[in-house]
This record gives structure tokens, sequence and C-alpha cells, in this order.
């Protein structure tokens, strides 16, 4: 499992400008199976996203293509988590 992280960078002014692509590259993620869940991070830092059931390699590369990354509105942090313990409604992680 993967937590990434999009903090505002140099270019967040260009945002607006980059919102529909981006929204694009986020279906096209849910799409592909790889994200479970994306949010903005408080207060207005960025975005903030779960993903699951891909390979790192493939995630950064993917990551790559997100227009606010590619303009550097945003810069990416992925954090690879291996559960340990989970509650069972979430089970389907440990996978």
């Amino acid at each position: 499992m993967f937590v990434v992280t999009l903090k505002f960078s140099k270019n967040r002014n260009r945002a607006v400008e980059l919102m529909a692509e981006h929204k694009a590259w986020i279906q096209r993620g849910f799409d592909q199976g790889f994200f479970l869940m994306v949010g903005s991070l408080q207060p207005s830092q960025g975005g903030g996203i779960l993903a699951h059931q891909v390979s790192r390699d493939d995630l950064e590369r993917f990551v790559s293509t997100d227009p606010f990354v590619a303009e550097e509105v945003v810069s990416a942090d992925i954090l690879e988590i291996t559960p340990a313990r989970l509650d069972e409604r979430l089970n389907f992680l440990a996978a």
C-alpha cells in the first residue's frame, strides 16, 4: 500500500489552469485500479492519495504523468506501507 502526498510547489498558481487535466489523471488512477482514495491535505497544502495493487515502479511512473507533477504545481512523495495489523474491514490491504 502506498500513501502519495502532492504538496504545492513553486508553480502553485497554475493549479486552476491544469485542474481539468489533473482530475482526468485522477480518474485514470481509479480506472486502472491503483487509487483507493484521493483528497485534500489541510489546510490547503495539496493532495493525498491511497494507492494499492500497483508496484512502486509503476506508481512512480504514473505519478510522474500527473500534469501537476510534470508542471511543478506539486512535488510528489511516495511512502510505502507494509500493513502489520489491520482492522478486519481493511483485510484486503494485507494481500
